[in-house]
């Protein structure tokens, strides 16, 4: 049977059948399924019936994997599995993974163990779309400008509301501190085309102060989180969602009352950002080389 692509919107966002994913996959497929990542920036694969190992197989078809994370503990016995389980904490706020570090995973899985009966959404945005939608002053601007990506604050819990438990997870988040500048505009390296690289942990742009960094970081991200570059998944049992993590920011709702949600999520190796000019971005506190080879 050969794939078939569904949009599900017209910006982001495609339903991918016709191939089980549960096994080796051959090099065409392999290759369609990468070029509707590239086109739709994300892909809902339905009814997957993978464990562990079968997502971390299907993730290796893509690249090396990350370990877990930088920080948080891993599945036991599957190091570069992460449960991203809301007993843990929800992180429920605009994001691309792990980008305070100088590679940051080219693409993410999340599968589904636990759904609630009803919230714990996904949603995903594109932030090539948010690009394009500058208008051509805002653009110009943007191209210009770089932001310090970092961990080490807290992105979901305010301060007034933290516990004992919640101090806890966040001096785990926090124990290895990390800094890194990127482009605010990044360039595909496969695509070629240019995202707005920013989301929860980009925190000050270079040469400005927090307060002007604030003003001009938000404005850029009401971009990346119009409706029309969004799309809002509903999680089933048994389902995996892939996405380009060099293109796309996203954010899990917390909208389901405490109930129970768990997925485990698997990332693929990245490259180093690189900005309009070709400049890569750099590290300034923190070495991850423990958490993730450089992709090539």
């Amino acid at each position: 049977m050969s794939i078939e692509i569904t949009k599900v919107t017209a910006r982001i966002g495609a339903r991918v059948s016709g191939v089980d994913i549960s096994g080796p996959l051959a090099p065409e497929q392999v290759g369609a399924i990468r070029e509707a990542l590239n086109v739709h920036k994300a892909l809902v694969f339905d009814d997957v019936r993978l464990d562990d190992a079968g997502q971390q197989a299907f993730a290796r078809h893509l690249g090396d994997l990350t370990t877990a994370h930088p920080t948080v503990g891993a599945v036991e016995d599957a190091p570069n599995v992460l449960p991203v389980d809301s007993e843990r904490g929800r992180a429920n706020h605009w994001h691309t993974d792990v980008t305070f570090v100088l590679n940051p995973p080219q693409a993410s899985t999340l599968r589904s163990l636990t759904v609630p009966p009803y919230g714990g959404e996904t949603l995903i945005a594109n932030a090539a779309a948010a690009y394009r939608d500058l208008p051509e002053p805002l653009r110009r601007l943007a191209d210009t400008l770089w932001a310090e990506h970092t961990n080490d604050y807290d992105y979901a819990v305010p301060d007034e509301e933290i516990d004992e438990e919640k101090a806890a997870q966040r001096a785990q988040f926090t124990s290895i501190t990390y800094r890194t500048a990127h482009p605010v505009v990044r360039v595909h390296p496969l695509t070629g085309e240019r995202g707005l690289f920013i989301g929860g942990f980009a925190q000050r742009i270079t040469g400005l102060s927090a307060g002007e960094s604030r003003k001009i970081l938000d404005l850029l991200q009401a971009y990346v989180t119009r409706p029309e570059n969004v799309l809002r998944h509903r999680w089933s049992e048994n389902q995996l969602v892939l996405f380009d993590n060099r293109i796309t920011q996203h954010y899990a709702i917390d909208n389901y009352d405490g109930r129970p949600r768990r997925l485990h999520r698997v990332t693929v190796a990245g490259d180093v950002p690189v900005g309009i000019e070709g400049k890569e971005s750099y590290s300034i506190e923190g070495d991850a080389s423990h958490y993730t080879p450089l992709a090539a």
